[in-house]
């Protein structure tokens, strides 16, 4: 058994131990996410590059020049996912990100039609808690809540951050890569990923 399907597995007998609903996980298939966004499903991306780790001791929520932000690769990264969601003929309807700058801006230069129609939004269960564990399970639960409830129309892109993805899913992330879900009637089912 592969490493990544342990930990699939550890995180699921953890979930059901917990009495939370489990993803039903499979093969990381690029293909079937695409089929799952065309379809109406959720994509969580990791906001795209900014380099570093973490946020500065500096860090204010409220000015950027205190953040980690998005390099020059990064925002042409964020470019590239709104282009590539267009050629896949995926509709989306909102955009929800945290209020991190850097998950902002992958989200407004990835989508600026929405951005300007008002449908990218900040949602703080997206926040990063990477500096706050204390918020994980009450993020985590929130965020799992967004996925579930979605029923379109169109696809809803959520833009974050690598830990609140990994608390879903168990698995790392790379940053400008979409983990995509599929609401279902006994929670969320994790369909595959996208590296943008």
């Amino acid at each position: 058994m592969t490493t990544r399907r342990c930990i699939i597995l550890t995180t699921l007998i953890a979930l059901l131990a917990a009495g939370l609903h489990p993803i039903i996980s499979h093969a990381d298939d690029e293909a079937a996410a695409w089929v799952a966004l065309r379809a109406g499903g959720v994509a969580m991306i990791r906001h795209a590059r900014a380099p570093g780790t973490g946020d500065p001791a500096r860090f204010r929520l409220d000015d950027c020049a205190t953040q980690r932000n998005l390099s020059a690769e990064g925002r042409a990264q964020a470019e590239s996912f709104g282009q590539q969601i267009h050629v896949q003929g995926v509709t989306v309807s909102r955009v929800l990100h945290s209020r991190w700058c850097r998950a902002r801006d992958t989200a407004v230069l990835a989508f600026p039609k929405l951005s300007e129609q008002g449908l990218v939004t900040p949602e703080p269960a997206l926040d990063s808690f990477f500096g706050d564990l204390s918020r994980e399970v009450e993020q985590t639960d929130a965020a799992r809540d967004i996925i579930a409830s979605w029923a379109g129309p169109g696809a809803l892109i959520l833009s974050t951050h690598q830990v609140n993805i990994t608390a879903i899913t168990g698995m790392g992330v790379r940053e400008g890569e979409a983990m995509v879900f599929q609401p279902t009637a006994n929670g969320i089912e994790f369909v595959g990923s996208i590296q943008f």
